[in-house]
């Protein structure tokens, strides 16, 4: 559902799909821009982002959803999707709702209009009770999206992300949460 502040206006025109081969060399010059991948511990190789792929489109072969490729205009913009947590926290097991774009699509609504269309098929078509939504504590666009989406933060509940070094700037992350209930109104 689309909240009413925002009923006015068009969203972009995006597609959520399973990744292509062509998708690649638009990925791996994404995940290696250092501005894309300030909030993760390092940009990544390309066999680190060949590996990733490869995980990536497997989990949507197996599973029929995941962290889907958005083309956008024909062409491969970043992904969003939903993804279950391979670390052990306080809030696992869950589903998670993610996204990363290459920088030319920041700021014009496609990270907001994908993750509608992935929110979407987790309360729908897999009949999840919660989503639930994590990034280091530093990251406040992806913050402002995860609540312009309307999930909601606990500050009680940020955590130490178990797979980065405690020492790490970006090692203390946010938990953002939404229930289906909230998303039905």
């Amino acid at each position: 559902m689309i909240d009413m502040a925002n009923q006015n206006r068009t969203l972009p025109d995006v597609l959520l799909r399973q990744w292509k081969e062509e998708d690649l060399e638009r990925y791996v010059d994404m995940n290696a821009d250092p501005e894309v991948m300030r909030f993760f511990p390092s940009i990544l190789s390309r066999s680190e982002t060949e590996a990733s792929y490869l995980r990536i489109k497997s989990k949507i072969e197996e599973n029929g959803w995941g962290l889907w490729a958005v083309e956008i205009e024909g062409l491969f913009a970043g992904f969003t999707g939903l993804a279950q947590p391979t670390f052990t926290a306080h809030f696992t097991p869950c589903v998670e709702i993610g996204w990363r774009f290459r920088k030319e699509y920041w700021g014009k609504g496609y990270a907001y209009a994908a993750a509608l269309k992935a929110e979407a098929y987790a309360f729908q078509t897999l009949k999840l009770e919660e989503l639930v939504s994590f990034t280091s504590q530093w990251n406040s666009p992806s913050m402002r999206l995860m609540e312009r989406l309307g999930f909601t933060r606990d500050p009680k509940e940020d955590f130490d992300h178990p797979r980065i070094p405690i020492d790490h700037p970006i090692c203390r992350h946010v938990l953002y949460r939404k229930n289906k209930k909230d998303w039905e109104y």
